[in-house]
């Protein structure tokens, strides 16, 4: 449970943590680490004294490709807290094409109730297992309808006793079975739908589904597929869904996180006599939200009063300053997100549990090759993804992704043909891959 996670995690455990997958931005860190926290110190204030305490919403700020996403999603990993990103500019103001600000909540209690749910089906799990394996006995071994008779009854059991020893064995997981499997009714409501009413399409797709009987079709398929099948039936019949729903609702209030990014396009007023939709339009719909509001969704009306909002955007041709003051206000903690360095770059490379050189190395272990980088490649590799990012947009640590790509690219081809051997990526081969593509600006632009 979520409390639980948070009452072990200090502020400097968060950090801790963060590190472990984003190099630098102490400061970002520091910031997301303290909302965190308020928010399990919230839970221990007295009632009257807990609704006053409003999360303090965070603004990052800083180029892409320098963690900003990263660490909010992984913020929310941390803690099992139900997460949403969305783009500022997929949004526009009331009256015009474009989603509605409410689908974000939305969206965030979907997610809630998906994670409560999967962790009442893991809860479950053994239960549905044993339920399970009782409806694959009655198809292996059905009771014959016949008077009543003792010995029989005794041999039957005797016989079923068996076959469910061999099936925790996993002895008969290849054998064929026939199972009846429920089937939902096929929606009528499907096709092209005008921008902005997805959700309107979803609840109406909820309700009819609800209306038409699911159906039960027999299929054929190995035990060991119709086990997984009718223990996800069974799991589904034992969880109390108004319960689910229930919980969702009270863990995206309390603890939902919503990542806002490119804020900054929507920052100021458009230019001229445009016909675009406003900027501050879409502003001032955002408010009410992160303000604090009730929000319809179909488990429920949901208060947004202590979801933590955290926003992010470049700033390179507007400023903070640029949003509404409403919406300012509502961001007070304010974060600045350095760009990265070659230092950075080789960190990146190297030491997160997700280094991207560890990702190329367990690909190519799946062929049987040994992959290694020798450290002046690695140096290289970062010094040339601080000068292309320098000479032409900057983006950050996603850089290194098509660089890597680049200098892999045949050798991922031809991985099979290099079996059993080792690969050795230096600095010569560095050079070989990218030497051409560097020295050319207009190829750096359109390939690195």
């Amino acid at each position: 449970m979520y409390k639980d996670k948070m009452e072990e995690l200090t502020p400097k455990e968060i950090v801790k943590e963060l590190d472990k997958y984003i190099v630098g931005q102490k400061e970002a860190k520091k910031a997301v680490a303290i909302a965190l926290r308020n928010r399990w110190r919230r839970q221990k204030l007295p009632k009257e004294l807990r609704d006053e305490v409003i999360p303090k919403n965070i603004l990052m700020i800083g180029p892409t490709g320098v963690g900003k996403t990263e660490i909010a999603r992984r913020l929310a990993l941390l803690v099992k807290a139900p997460f949403v990103k969305v783009e500022a500019t997929k949004f526009t103001e009331v009256g015009y094409v474009g989603r509605d600000v409410e689908a974000i909540i939305r969206e965030l209690v979907e997610a809630s109730f998906k994670m409560v749910k999967a962790e009442k089906m893991e809860e479950l799990k053994e239960k549905a297992k044993e339920l399970a394996e009782d409806r694959i006995l009655d198809y292996l071994i059905p009771r014959k309808v016949k008077p009543y008779n003792p010995s029989e009854e005794e041999s039957f059991k005797t016989a079923r006793e068996k076959m469910r020893q061999l099936l925790k064995e996993g002895k008969l997981n290849k054998r064929t079975v026939e199972i009846d499997v429920e089937e939902k009714g096929v929606s009528v409501v499907g096709g092209v739908i005008a921008p902005g009413l997805e959700d309107l399409e979803n609840q109406l797709k909820d309700l009819f589904s609800n209306l038409t009987p699911s159906k039960r079709k027999r299929k054929k398929m190995t035990v060991e597929e119709a086990l997984k099948v009718l223990e996800a039936q069974e799991a589904e019949k034992l969880i109390d869904m108004d319960e689910v729903s229930s919980e969702a609702v009270y863990r995206a209030e309390n603890f939902g996180i919503v990542f806002i990014d490119e804020i900054d396009k929507i920052a100021g007023k458009s230019a001229g006599n445009s016909p675009d939709v406003s900027r501050e339009g879409v502003q001032r719909d955002l408010l009410p939200i992160v303000e604090g509001t009730t929000v319809s969704t179909k488990y429920g009306p949901i208060k947004t009063d202590h979801i933590l909002f955290i926003a992010a955007g470049a700033f390179h041709l507007s400023k903070p300053s640029d949003l509404i003051p409403e919406l300012q206000g509502r961001f007070p903690i304010r974060v600045e997100l350095k760009a990265l360095t070659k230092d950075d770059f080789v960190k990146i490379l190297t030491q997160p549990k997700n280094a991207l050189i560890k990702q190329y190395k367990a690909l190519m272990e799946t062929e049987g090759v040994n992959l290694e980088f020798t450290e002046g490649a690695i140096n290289l590799i970062a010094e040339i993804a601080e000068e292309v990012n320098e000479k032409t947009e900057n983006i950050g640590a996603r850089r290194l992704h098509t660089i890597l790509e680049k200098i892999m690219e045949d050798y991922s081809f031809e991985a099979p043909d290099y079996k059993g051997q080792t690969i050795i990526i230096d600095e010569n081969i560095v050079r070989t891959k990218l030497e051409n593509l560097i020295q050319n600006e207009d190829l750096s632009r359109y390939i690195l």
